[in-house]
């Protein structure tokens, strides 16, 4: 065997044992914060040694940011991939903020929305860790304000402020899955789609537009 394809064979396996023990970390980080990760819980969860660990993140921010960014693969493969078969506007926009919804209430992370538990962790403190989590969570946000502003532009909806409307609708979707964890009940979920709903009727959303919100 070449010295090429050993080496091709130990990327292999790395490559693998990374996304497996990056499947435990993200759902780790999601109820115990991304302080909460340390090196040694993560060998519990996934079944890998210490030293494989650290050899494959080489140190906790290492991990930490690791652990950042395959959440955030996730979570567009979950919410914002899903929603692009429809179109531009409110119609991708319902289909948004319901597969937010659905994400958080399917426990893709056992501790709900990853990016909503790992905030409160990181938002007061500097450095990479923080600045990966506000990066993801800031281009959901400007998703989510790109759509309104297509539709308005589009004539599908009137809304005096686009930013107001994706920070309302955003924050129904935060508070569903804060309360829905606190309270052990799914019914925040669908009592945040009806608000959803009555949010775009109120901006004049075509009603087959607004259906697309229920769960």
């Amino acid at each position: 065997m070449s010295d090429h394809a050993v080496l091709d064979g130990r990327r292999a396996r790395g490559d693998a044992s990374r996304r497996v023990v990056l499947q435990s970390a993200t759902d780790l980080a999601s109820v115990d914060g991304l302080d909460g990760l340390t090196i040694g819980r993560l060998a519990e969860a996934s079944g890998y040694s210490k030293s494989s660990i650290a050899t494959l993140f080489q140190s906790k921010e290492g991990l930490q940011l690791a652990t950042v960014a395959a959440a955030r693969e996730i979570f567009v493969a979950q919410i914002v991939e899903p929603a692009r078969v429809e179109p531009r506007g409110v119609r991708r926009l319902a289909a948004l903020m319901r597969n937010g919804l659905v994400y958080s209430r399917d426990r893709v992370f056992t501790g709900g929305c990853f990016f909503a538990a790992t905030a409160a962790d990181v938002d007061s403190k500097p450095g990479p860790v923080s600045d990966a989590v506000r990066a993801g969570l800031s281009d959901w946000y400007a998703y989510v304000g790109v759509q309104i502003r297509y539709a308005v532009d589009a004539g599908e909806i009137e809304v005096d402020d686009v930013e107001v409307l994706a920070f309302e609708l955003i924050a129904l979707d935060d508070q569903a899955n804060s309360r829905s964890l606190l309270m052990r009940d799914e019914r925040p979920y669908a009592l945040a789609a009806a608000a959803m709903r009555g949010r775009l009727r109120a901006a004049g959303a075509d009603e087959d537009a607004v259906a697309l919100l229920r769960l």
